[in-house]
């Protein structure tokens, strides 16, 4: 199977080297020194990376035979994309690929139908389930494990707890005036600082 691994940016210096897009939660196995991947569009790949390392927080490949700017501006907005055994699980047993999770019937932990997952849509902070509801609507459901706290592969289905309102704007009007409510106070005092939420467990995927 093929799995679009990254996106190539901008040039970066006079060598040839480019910035890239990372799409997979595996870059030193994906895009290690000696891989070849696929390219799209075809005509500019196979490519096979000659060089990597971080610079100010981005990846910077080198490709064999890119040697100038030139040829590397030339590879900008070209995906990567790398064959990938579809049996293979990542290393991380709480990690999907996005080809895992496409298709899979959404229930809440009642088991009340909410939907199917038809995209992976990633964030730089955590990934979001796009769901088409039966209705042919569309609903976003953070990739986290607080509201995703099973994906069973052989029963083919993802398993969420939604929060009020995650899939009823109705209920999340009611929530959103009672939280209003208890913040104001019975004085109607102004809202209490809060300290932010920590950080929340995400689930990364090939894209």
């Amino acid at each position: 199977m093929q799995l679009v691994v990254a996106r190539i940016g901008r040039a970066h210096g006079i060598k040839g080297e480019v910035t890239v897009e990372v799409r997979t939660d595996e870059p030193e196995l994906r895009l290690a020194p000696g891989a070849v991947l696929a390219t799209d569009p075809a005509s500019t790949g196979p490519l096979t990376i000659e060089t990597g390392r971080v610079h100010s927080g981005r990846l910077l490949l080198r490709f064999e035979g890119v040697k100038d700017r030139t040829a590397a501006e030339a590879l900008r907005n070209t995906l990567l994309i790398a064959e990938v055994d579809p049996e293979v699980l990542p290393e991380d047993p709480e990690e999907f690929y996005d080809h895992q999770l496409v298709d899979l019937d959404v229930v809440t932990a009642d088991g009340t139908e909410v939907g199917r997952i038809t995209e992976v849509s990633h964030l730089p902070y955590h990934d979001l389930l796009v769901v088409e509801r039966p209705d042919g609507s569309e609903v976003m459901i953070p990739f986290v494990t607080e509201i995703v706290p099973e994906i069973d592969l052989e029963e083919q289905r993802a398993v969420i707890t939604p929060p009020p309102g995650l899939l009823d704007e109705e209920r999340a009007e009611v929530a959103s005036s009672r939280d209003a409510a208890d913040e104001a106070g019975p004085t109607g005092g102004s809202e209490q600082d809060r300290a932010p939420e920590g950080d929340r467990p995400s689930r990364g995927e090939d894209a």
